[in-house]
């Protein structure tokens, strides 16, 4: 199982966390990472949409996704990721500043809704089920990569009938789970065995499963992929990377659509400053992921 860099007892009586009850495996108001200078255009928002102004909100987050969102290993007082750059970057244009409440991944729309917090930035895909609980702000398109040992033991090529008989592991409420599951029928027709899930509550835990040699692969976001072949490149390779018909959002509460329009309006202005992007070269992502925002909403 994955380490926290921390004891529970430790995180406890750390000054910047506190344990919280159900879902949420602990809550952390961490010193802002600071962000670039607000584009020329975000004057007029904050001049639009005033009620934000000067308020402290509340992003949510599944902090166990290095290149998104993450403990900073130089400083564990502080979150860093693209994720986080992004929501500073939101908040500097719109005149809020951001403290942060990780949780489980499958607690995330939940932490929303029940007002705990204010926001979603955690490289959550927006699909038409998760709409039904939040309003999403899209921003990046969706690759996904297949995580498998070092040298595919199990000749493992996609979500497909190679996975008959192996074990994936999948993190708690991911898309890719149906995916998954979808092929138990598939292989029983076909007359292989099953594939089997293993259901984990973030991607440190999924990967390390593999390292552990108790999970055969595990599907997610392609840069998650990369981060942890290239943390062990001795023991893990990417097998191939599939199109996911999804795109990243932000989420935010459906009974405030004029914070929607305005976390729009100032993403729309960071793009067009060219920060989204230079973002995506400084943590290493795919530039490709790149796409310009829309909004799902479902009554």
């Amino acid at each position: 199982m994955h380490k926290w860099l921390f004891s529970e007892a430790q995180r406890a009586s750390l000054p910047w966390r506190r344990a919280v009850l159900g879902a949420i495996v602990a809550a952390g108001f961490l010193a802002p990472v600071g962000a670039q200078a607000a584009p020329a255009g975000c004057a007029a928002l904050q001049a639009k949409y005033p009620d934000w102004k000067g308020k402290t909100l509340v992003n949510a987050i599944n902090p166990h996704t290095p290149g998104y969102e993450a403990i900073d290993p130089k400083d564990p007082s502080k979150y860093v990721g693209f994720d986080i750059d992004l929501g500073e970057q939101i908040g500097e244009c719109l005149g809020f500043s951001l403290t942060y409440k990780p949780v489980t991944f499958a607690a995330l729309l939940t932490t929303l809704s029940s007002g705990q917090a204010d926001i979603v930035i955690s490289d959550i895909y927006a699909t038409e089920e998760r709409a039904k609980a939040a309003d999403f702000i899209t921003y990046s398109k969706v690759f996904d990569g297949v995580l498998v040992a070092k040298g595919n033991p199990k000749k493992i090529d996609g979500i497909n009938l190679s996975m008959c008989g192996s074990a994936a592991a999948e993190n708690t409420g991911f898309v890719e789970v149906p995916l998954v599951q979808a092929l138990v029928p598939q292989c029983k027709t076909a007359g292989k065995p099953e594939p089997t899930m293993q259901l984990y509550d973030n991607n440190a835990n999924c990967i390390q499963a593999i390292l552990a040699g108790r999970a055969d692969t595990y599907v997610n976001d392609v840069n998650t992929v990369d981060q942890a072949v290239k943390a062990n490149p001795d023991k893990l390779e990417k097998a191939l990377a599939v199109t996911i018909p999804y795109s990243v959002g932000i989420a935010v509460p459906k009974d405030k659509p004029e914070f929607r329009d305005a976390v729009m309006a100032a993403l729309i202005e960071i793009q067009k400053a060219g920060i989204h992007k230079e973002l995506l070269k400084k943590w290493e992502l795919d530039p490709n992921n790149f796409k310009e925002p829309d909004i799902l909403s479902v009554k």
